[in-house]
């Protein structure tokens, strides 16, 4: 992460923390520890000191084995510290310029350690990081870093004040509708649908002894305006936005009422949307027409992870929006696992275990981790350039962001040097978008090192991206800095 023979090219930002140390432990380690481990992980650098150009430096610590003896009696003092996250491995003495500093890397933790906190108490002693340093968790960031730490997903709760009346029953049965044709002679064909439902985990039995809609059941199949009283924030929303003078030129929300708004219904109105300028190759098999391609597959698998990961208690809602040549997918909720580790496969942890079962069920969806991974494959064979994940705090968001066609797809069009112009900006919004998740904020001039452009162009580009509403621009003229819009 570092490279010590240059640690003066570095500066403090969203993964690095530097602390002279000269007197003991800094108190705010510890804050800093909590912030790291509840957003990205970074590393803390004790015995370096910085310049007022931002440049870091080391100092001599007088003791570093006596510090870092301190630090593990501390950093394992659940008293002081919720849980020690760290190994052997992730506190080392490091020699600079012959000076001795001490490096603690703090990985991300699981979400099953978070919040990592201090002093006690999770609601004031759990931290993040931004830009501009450590800041004191929300009771909102507290309540869903405890959510996505329980054993039993979310959506497995069942709702007891709730009753079955809740339910779009005409959903109920295009859904059973839909499962016949994928699974005929399914042993819960002939079942009525309280049964039905019960079997698919759309309800359970309370504390009454009564059955009651679960929260996947709810989110499934349950009106909108029953949804919203178990998740006030809930909103669903499709744009297509093909016209740059218009807002938008199509959209689809959950709170319109001329249709049930549950994310049943939402996934396939919106999946016939997105899909509809795919081109569909002439292919028959057994005499029949196949109108799916790998594309279909990846799109589909990239809509339903929206929904099945999304954390419906979590401020926002799911926004999709669809142009020309992009579609970006948007939910409330943090990765629960590593983005290289989603990117690679074979590892799942669903926010939404009971979703993905009825999903799956119809033939939309993977199990074993293989969705990710297959949407990246798939634009890799297509040519296209590769989907990129960010991962936004504040409130807590992922977005996947999907560029459709490539230079041949684009007729002659493509010849043109506007069209040129515009593919390459794309691939620059995308490193862009890629560097700010990383380090928080940039200034246009971190841009245009980072891309290789001059700092007017690279400035065109963010001002670009604020009039798209994927940055926000904070501060003056020399000052002013681009994040990620919440």
């Amino acid at each position: 992460m570092i490279d010590f023979n240059n640690l003066e090219k570095y500066k403090e930002n969203n993964r690095i923390e530097a602390k002279k140390a000269i007197g003991g432990l800094p108190h705010s380690i510890w804050e800093t520890y909590s912030a790291f481990a509840n957003t990205l992980g970074g590393i803390i650098l004790l015995g370096v000191e910085e310049y007022a150009d931002k440049s870091l430096h080391p100092v001599q610590l007088p003791d570093p084995e006596r510090l870092i003896r301190d630090f593990w009696d501390a950093v394992n003092n659940t008293n002081k510290v919720s849980t020690n996250i760290l190994s052997n491995k992730d506190v080392t003495i490091e020699d600079v310029n012959g000076k001795s500093i001490i490096a603690i890397r703090v990985p991300r933790a699981q979400r099953s350690d978070k919040p990592v906190f201090i002093d006690g108490n999770p609601l004031s002693g759990s931290y993040r990081r931004n830009g501009e340093g450590d800041y004191k968790c929300t009771k909102e960031e507290v309540w869903a870093m405890t959510r996505d730490a329980a054993i039993k997903t979310q959506d497995m709760v069942v709702l007891e004040e709730m009753g079955l009346d809740v339910f779009d029953y005409e959903c109920v049965k295009r859904y059973r509708i839909r499962m016949r044709n994928y699974r005929p002679g399914h042993v819960w064909e002939e079942l009525d649908d309280t049964e039905f439902l019960y079997k698919l985990g759309a309800t359970g039995r309370g504390r009454d002894g009564k059955l009651h809609p679960t929260a996947a059941g709810l989110l499934m199949f349950g009106y909108e305006y029953e949804i919203v009283k178990e998740y006030p924030a809930y909103f669903l929303d499709y744009q297509e936005q093909m016209d740059l003078n218009t807002r938008w030129t199509d959209r689809v929300v959950s709170s319109s009422g001329d249709w049930s708004g549950n994310i049943y219904d939402f996934y396939f109105r919106v999946y016939n949307k997105i899909t509809q300028d795919i081109k569909i190759p002439f292919k028959l098999e057994g005499g029949d027409r196949i109108d799916d391609t790998p594309v279909h597959k990846a799109l589909r698998e990239a809509l339903a992870n929206c929904l099945i990961n999304a954390d419906y208690y979590g401020r926002q809602g799911i926004v999709i929006i669809k142009k020309k040549d992009s579609i970006t997918l948007s939910n409330p909720g943090g990765l629960r696992i590593d983005i290289d580790a989603a990117k690679s496969g074979g590892v799942s942890d669903p926010r939404n275990s009971t979703l993905i079962k009825m999903f799956n069920l119809i033939d939309v969806g993977e199990r074993a981790g293989s969705g990710i991974p297959n949407i990246f494959n798939v634009w890799k064979k297509q040519g296209w350039s590769a989907p990129v994940i960010t991962e936004s705090f504040e409130p807590d968001r992922i977005t996947l962001s999907l560029i459709i066609g490539k230079s041949s797809d684009k007729k002659a069009a493509i010849k043109s040097i506007d069209k040129k112009s515009s593919i390459k900006t794309y691939t620059y919004k995308q490193e862009i978008i890629l560097y700010i998740t990383e380090n928080t904020y940039a200034k246009s001039i971190d841009i245009a090192e980072l891309i290789g452009l001059t700092q007017t162009r690279a400035r065109e580009i963010l001002v670009e991206m604020v009039k798209e509403e994927i940055l926000v621009a904070d501060g003056n003229n020399k000052n002013r800095v681009y994040k990620l819009k919440s």
